[in-house]
């Protein structure tokens, strides 16, 4: 089985290096650069399985760099941030990431992270088997405007076609199984982002807004102190 390629963002030659290491140990194949501008490139030469990026990098900051490796793909994106609390956690998700880890980080966790997105995404996550989408052979799914076809993984709102990043299409899937029903934020981030521990709902609030602008902004709704729902 072809090792996952990891595209590695980071200035700090230390940490560059050791989390290298690290996740060549762990059987990741990575490419590990040290600026925005020569990360870009390689993205678009090397084609990596996921991209791990540092905010605070020169030449193209990692935020801008995520919009920029959004425009052209859907491959998944982490971001690192030095601060749990930094505007940049929000920027880089709105910019496109799927999930952020904050530094200084555990080694574990930071491959624990990598693997739960890749399994969402179907790679083999360093050695890992691919998870499979959960399909409804009964026809597309319809919720007024918005038609969902499980089997094509496809979205259409009023007939035209909805782009949706992976994590976006198994939000709204989530979300399908339960129309009309509140989920929180919780279930959120162990159903769609794997995560075994607490995580921050950052990460779910900046999805449904994303979200939002591509199905309609009405089609989800927020039910304070509890989560959200689809409307039926």
């Amino acid at each position: 089985m072809a090792e996952t390629h990891v595209l590695f963002v980071e200035d700090d030659d230390v940490i560059r290096e050791a989390t290298q290491l690290t996740l060549e140990r762990d059987g990741f194949k990575v490419t590990a650069v040290p600026d925005g501008i020569v990360g870009l490139e390689s993205f678009r030469a090397a084609k990596p399985d996921i991209a791990l990026l540092d905010v605070m990098v020169p030449g193209l900051d990692g935020v801008s760099l995520c919009r920029r490796i959004r425009d052209e793909s859907t491959v998944p994106v982490i971001m690192l941030s030095a601060r749990a609390d930094s505007i940049d956690v929000v920027l880089g998700l709105e910019a496109g990431a799927d999930d952020y880890v904050t530094k200084p980080f555990d080694s574990a966790v930071l491959v624990a992270r990598i693997r739960a997105v890749l399994r969402r995404f179907g790679h083999a996550a360093g050695g890992g088997g691919p998870e499979a989408a959960a399909c409804d052979d009964s026809g597309p799914l319809r919720f007024g405007d918005l038609e969902i076809d499980t089997d094509g993984m496809e979205v259409r709102r009023d007939g035209e076609p909805v782009a949706l990043t992976p994590t976006e299409m198994r939000l709204l899937l989530e979300f399908s199984t339960a129309p009309g029903s509140v989920l929180s934020r919780d279930r959120l981030l162990t159903s769609v982002w794997d995560y075994e521990w607490g995580g921050d709902t950052r990460v779910v609030d900046v999805h449904v807004q994303r979200l939002r602008t591509k199905i309609g902004q009405d089609r989800i709704e927020t039910v304070r102190g509890f989560g959200y729902k689809l409307r039926a």
